[in-house]
């Protein structure tokens, strides 16, 4: 029981905070003792526990945040993707990001933590945080790091996702498109790009749930092999190919993008899965593009571009969502794709697009929010409301781009196959 006139823990934490967050806290902060502190105007952020304070001692930031989000120690009432929309632009009116705390603002944070009982062994690590062993892109690695995402739910990805089961971002031709309608135009300008005719052999690296393997089959007479190596991914297309009598036109294999090789093929496309490959892999994973295409064979990549210090997305998306991830500028890509003997022939930036994408997927993720908290339960449904949330933010401000890049594998003579002009 607080004795009369002894500071509340809200206002204690407001104390120790404010030389760390450059003046008044941002939020309207309520601590597990009832007490309040912050601006009454400000986003409402409870702390149920001392062992926030824990967590954001052991991992400063974004990181310690998140633990302690998902996990229900920290609550954000009302609108999340309001809240950390103010918390962002007060870190960038007060020019927090580069900002660096004194000793002394440390010690007297180390202190008040310590009084109020937050020091102590590091807190564990919420159930949802992946753990990945092994060496950084290896065969073993890659799988369990995709694992851990891809083989997550079928039932909880088809709650969110279109009818396609497209795992990627739209191509929005009209503002008043559905998601399933934007999604089909996305798939369709991907087999325009590439030119796909009857017949043509078509791999498809890195195929999710067959959205693109399925339509290229369906629409353009496409005869498609999709590899995966999620086993999830892989056992659920393999039921639409039966549903749709398409087994003598689409194969789907589990296998790592690196041990394909039956080219070539008539056009090749990996849509948002360059990501994962790593930095250092990425050449290889070029490599396999190029060999596996014929000669004035098209390649259409399509992938996220991200530039800041945070290649991988981020702490939380690093810890949560997709572990060994790695995105940089599309023009470092593009440096990278031609470097590795292909000739980038367009560069479509739409990063808008995934903003209405996320947009529509957030709509159905709380449209089935009870559904999706049975099937996971309600720490990775707070996982995914934050991802969600946060994705859609990066987009819209610029920190990160989604890309499709066409490229060609030239003749032995150069020569393309390009019309002189676009014909998509």
């Amino acid at each position: 029981m607080l004795v009369s006139g002894t500071p509340t823990v809200a206002a204690r934490l407001e104390a120790a905070l404010r030389p760390v967050v450059g003046g008044d806290l941002p939020v309207h902060l309520t601590a597990w003792d009832g007490s309040t502190a912050g601006p009454v105007d400000a986003p409402h952020v409870v702390l149920h526990t001392p062992d926030v304070l824990r967590r954001l001692l052991w991992h400063p930031g974004e990181l310690g945040a998140a633990q302690a989000y998902v996990t229900g120690e920290l609550d954000v009432e009302g609108d999340l993707d309001a809240a950390l929309t103010h918390v962002w632009g007060v870190v960038r009116e007060r020019g927090l990001s580069s900002v660096r705390p004194t000793p002394a603002t440390l010690v007297n944070v180390l202190r008040t933590a310590r009084e109020l009982g937050a020091v102590g062994l590091p807190a564990a690590a919420p159930a949802s945080q992946a753990v990945i062993k092994g060496r950084l892109h290896s065969l073993s690695r890659d799988r369990r790091s995709i694992s851990h995402h891809y083989d997550f739910s079928n039932e909880f990805y088809a709650a969110i996702l279109d009818d396609h089961m497209a795992y990627s971002s739209a191509y929005y031709e009209r503002a008043d498109m559905s998601l399933e309608e934007a999604q089909a135009a996305k798939l369709d300008l991907v087999c325009r790009k590439l030119a796909l005719r009857e017949g043509d052999r078509f791999l498809d690296v890195g195929c999710g749930w067959g959205s693109l393997s399925l339509y290229a089959a369906e629409h353009f007479g496409a005869r498609v092999t999709g590899v995966t190596i999620a086993a999830e991914q892989k056992r659920f297309i393999d039921e639409r190919i039966a549903e749709r009598g398409l087994g003598d036109r689409v194969e789907i294999r589990l296998q790592d993008y690196r041990e394909v090789g039956d080219g070539p093929y008539d056009a090749v496309a990996s849509i948002e899965m360059g990501e994962h490959v790593g930095q250092d892999n990425y050449p290889t994973y070029v490599d396999v593009l190029r060999r596996n295409v014929k000669p004035q064979g098209r390649v259409l990549i399509q992938q996220m571009s991200r530039r800041g210090r945070h290649p991988g997305g981020g702490p939380f998306i690093e810890s949560f969502i997709a572990p060994d991830m790695h995105m940089r500028p599309v023009g470092e890509t593009v440096e990278l794709i031609e470097a590795g003997g292909l000739e980038v022939r367009d560069v479509h930036l739409m990063r808008e697009h995934y903003v209405d994408t996320v947009r529509d997927w957030m709509v159905r993720f709380e449209a089935n929010a009870d559904r999706l908290r049975d099937l996971v339960g309600e720490e990775q449904l707070r996982v995914w409301r934050l991802y969600l949330v946060g994705g859609a933010m990066s987009f819209r401000d610029g920190r990160m781009g989604v890309d499709q890049i066409l490229a060609v594998r030239n003749d032995e003579a150069g020569h393309s196959g390009f019309p002189r002009v676009r014909d998509w």
